[in-house]
Order: C-alpha cells, then structure tokens, then sequence
C-alpha cells in the first residue's frame, strides 16, 4: 500500500527553486537518458524515488524535442501515463516555479518523438483542456502520489501535455 505523500516545509519549497535544485535535476536527467539509452530502457525505465517507493514505480521514457533556441534535439526523461496510442505527459519539474525547458519547447515545435524502452513514437503535443486535466489528475496522480504535492509547490498551473500519433 502506497504511503501518502509527505508535504514539504515552506523553506524546503523555497529551496525548489534554487540553482543548484536546477543543475542537480540537469545532471540527473542527463545520466537517467544515458542509462536508459545505454540499455534499451533496462535502465532508467522506472522511477524509484518519491512516495511510491513502497508501490509499484511509475514509467520512465524519453522525450525528444528540438530546441526552441538552437534548433537541436534534446533529452528529457519524464514519467507518463500511455493510453493506447496516447502519450501523458506532466510538466511538474518537482513543483519548481518555472516550466520545464522541454515544455517551452513544445510550445516552439509540438513535433516530438517518445521512446518507451525500444519503441520509438512519433507524436504532436498540445496541452489538454481544462476538462482534460480534470479527467486526467486523478490517473495522474494514482501513478504518481507526489504530482499531488507538486501542485501545492507552486502557483503556476502544471501543465499536462497530451501527445498523440503526428
């Protein structure tokens, strides 16, 4: 049974924000897209950390999208709900204030490919509704227990994004 997710303290929230919170997710990512590119999704397929820990772990993939500035792909591994052909995506960066680099690029060039272990899906990404995102939290949530706490994090609205077949 999943244990609820345990809040952070107003200070630890501020702390979210820091530049070094920034560069320690950077380097995180970078080594998690490594292994997982290195292995075929062996691994860096599942998240192990957060409040799930006790429950089964939410999947990993890697989103690839084109830089809105240089014009060169870059990496993110995000976890994501599949729904068929249906890709889910949640732009949380751990509740920080700012949206994460990848989104922006979404809003620049919605053409992206998600790779789930060997697949490799080629997907246009668009943000969901208000009605969607009403539809799709709760699932979100169950996956993943701290997107809950991510929303208390912040005051910018978590974007989810949809990526369906391009």
């Amino acid at each position: 049974m999943t244990k609820p997710p345990k809040p952070l303290s107003p200070k630890q929230v501020e702390g979210l924000n820091s530049k070094a919170v920034g560069v320690g997710i950077k380097w995180m990512s970078k080594f998690n897209t490594w292994a997982f590119k290195a292995t075929g999704g062996r691994l860096g397929s599942k998240w192990r950390g957060g409040s799930n820990r006790f429950s089964a772990p939410p999947p990993v993939g890697i989103l690839t999208t084109i830089g809105r500035k240089s014009g060169e792909p870059r990496e993110s591994p995000l976890l994501f709900l599949r729904e068929g052909d249906r890709v889910v995506l949640v732009a949380s960066q751990g509740g920080r204030a700012t949206n994460p680099m990848w989104y922006l690029n979404i809003q620049a060039n919605p053409q992206v490919t998600f790779q789930i272990k060997n697949e490799v899906l080629k997907l246009m990404a668009r943000d969901a509704t208000d009605a969607e995102r009403e539809q799709y939290w709760p699932r979100l949530d169950a996956i993943y227990p701290d997107f809950a706490n991510y929303r208390t994090y912040t005051d910018r609205k978590i974007p989810i994004i949809l990526c369906d077949p391009a």
